[in-house]
């Protein structure tokens, strides 16, 4: 990322938050390091609260996750190393009732889909999950995926799901059972699932200890500098490495002084540890934390 003014920083969160007044699909949570690959190019930390649009692509390092919510309320979760893409994300009008529409194509990694019945959500969905070689269509339900080298998973949770693949077609509709499709041959026999194999693999996609969210009031400051230039430097830093930094001026009697932070961490003991593993991972000497 090129070194900007805090100035053009700040017009273009205005303009995105402008753009996207009803987004379709936002950031809820997430344990960095993530980004997002814009359509247009451009790559930067994922943050909470970002709205994303078609064509974007959420991507997650080691140890990372990425929590998302669509306009209808369902939860996205896509785990550790994953690559997520985003398409046909919009909310249109069908005999009167809202339709949430979205694609998304499961890249590489884990992946969780969950309609949320406590959200209030009168009208319908029409969602569509790609994992590499299974095409999946979603009206409701919890679905975990997972793609890698050698084959593509689908395990429904609850709820219904219709699976294409190739010219197979059929429906998973049997609670806590799974469909495995070997890269390069046919697909197994759907069968049952055990609590165990599900606990592990619901846990590869959910948040942890360290992660940003959607509320959280702590903070931890990892530079401060009276020059812009030398602020912005930890800044571009923090975020191509795939930290949702922020700058914080801040005035005082005789200058300006400039603060680096992350913010939105539930508690003061995971903001302490985020210093912690960002003092020993990008060699920062000294980090703070407050509400």
């Amino acid at each position: 990322m090129k070194i900007k003014t805090l100035c053009a920083i700040a017009l273009a969160f205005t303009a995105t938050c402008a753009a996207a007044a009803k987004p379709t699909l936002v950031v809820e949570g997430v344990q960095m390091p993530a980004w997002v690959e814009r359509a247009s190019g451009k790559r930067d930390a994922l943050m909470v609260g970002a709205s994303l649009g078609n064509k974007d692509r959420v991507v997650t390092g080691a140890g990372a996750r990425a929590l998302l919510r669509l306009a209808d309320g369902s939860l996205l979760k896509l785990g550790e190393n994953g690559s997520l893409g985003l398409d046909d994300l919009g909310t249109q009008k069908f005999k009167a009732k809202e339709v949430v529409t979205a694609s998304l194509d499961v890249l590489r990694g884990a992946f969780r889909f969950t309609t949320q019945a406590l959200y209030k959500f009168r009208g319908e969905r029409d969602v569509k999950v790609r994992v590499v070689t299974i095409t999946l269509g979603i009206r409701g339900t919890d679905l975990f995926t997972k793609t890698d080298a050698t084959r593509d998973i689908a395990c429904l949770i609850e709820g219904q799901v219709d699976v294409t693949r190739g010219e197979q077609a059929f429906t998973l509709n049997q609670p806590m059972s799974f469909y495995v499709a070997p890269k390069d041959k046919p697909g197994e026999p759907v069968v049952a699932v055990s609590k165990e194999q599900l606990a592990k693999w619901t846990q590869e996609t959910d948040l942890g200890a360290g992660a940003v969210r959607k509320g959280g009031k702590w903070r931890v400051y990892l530079g401060e500098a009276n020059d812009q230039g030398a602020a912005l430097k930890i800044y571009d830093q923090l975020r191509n490495a795939g930290y949702a930094a922020e700058i914080r001026p801040m005035t005082g009697a005789e200058a300006v002084n400039y603060r680096v932070r992350i913010s939105n961490l539930a508690t003061q003991q995971e903001a302490v540890a985020l210093g912690e593993k960002l003092k020993s991972q990008m060699g920062f000497t000294e980090t703070k934390v407050s509400k």
